[in-house]
């Protein structure tokens, strides 16, 4: 298969073997590793068609690019180090033609630790990562970051990603400081936030998440679900609101 799978990784070792099994059929997998501490890059090296690349994180959307610079063909597959390509998507990228003019999107299940979290938002996402990296790449931004496709198809790929992000509670707390700082440096000076407005953003995420999605009916999942993105976001935007006040204050000083 003339495609790449291109993966960034940080401190993977409990999720990278399973993902890096899924993908033994390429024979170019780019990992990106950003100074894990962990065996992530002892595991890496354990298979031959892994190019083990270390360097700087610099926000997602660069990191990706950055990644993707490594890549031997011009096809790449992003995936995430907890991400698991399924036999009907491997089948999928094996035997279809792909056009370079399209990006595909993939199907997402989400799993916690070994359960399926089928509400909460999580089940069936479509998320954009195939596409030809000599047509387009991925925008600037540090988190949410997004393919850009103007003038370019969108198209589905049958098969699925299974996406085991969480494997313990301790994983949601580092998730949601890393994602809250990103947001927060990404934002500064850029869009407003006051203490009210995290407290409010936040109860509406969780009754977001826990009612409107559902993620009532995934029980204790649901209700961990839930609370943790009404976490992130409070913090992403009391982080938001500490870090425009020091700039602010910092102005007046000069």
């Amino acid at each position: 298969m003339q495609i790449s799978i291109i993966i960034i990784t940080k401190d993977a070792s409990n999720t990278i073997k399973k993902t890096l099994d899924s993908v033994v059929l390429f024979d170019d997998v780019v990992v990106y590793d950003n100074d894990s501490t962990d065996n992530t890059a002892d595991i890496a090296k354990k298979y031959t068609n892994v190019n083990l690349i270390n360097g700087e994180f610099v926000g997602f959307g660069p990191t990706k690019n950055k990644a993707i610079g490594f890549a031997k063909h011009n096809w790449v597959v992003v995936l995430d180090s907890d991400e698991v390509i399924d036999e009907k998507l491997l089948h999928t990228l094996k035997t279809k033609h792909l056009d370079k003019n399209c990006v595909y999107v993939l199907n997402f299940h989400a799993y916690y630790q070994d359960t399926k979290v089928k509400h909460c938002g999580w089940n069936n996402q479509k998320i954009k990562r195939v596409f030809d990296k000599t047509t387009t790449k991925y925008n600037t931004n540090l988190v949410h970051e997004d393919i850009l496709t103007k003038g370019l198809k969108i198209e589905e790929l049958q098969g699925n990603i299974k996406h085991y992000s969480y494997n313990s509670i301790s994983d949601f707390i580092i998730k949601i400081d890393r994602y809250s700082t990103l947001f927060a440096n990404e934002k500064v000076g850029i869009k407003n936030s006051t203490p009210l407005k995290a407290i409010l953003s936040s109860m509406f995420a969780f009754f977001k998440t826990y009612v409107l999605r559902l993620g009532f009916l995934d029980g204790y999942v649901g209700l961990l679900i839930s609370y943790s993105r009404a976490s992130v976001v409070f913090y992403k935007y009391i982080k938001l609101y500490e870090l425009n006040k020091k700039q602010k204050d910092s102005k007046n000083i000069c």
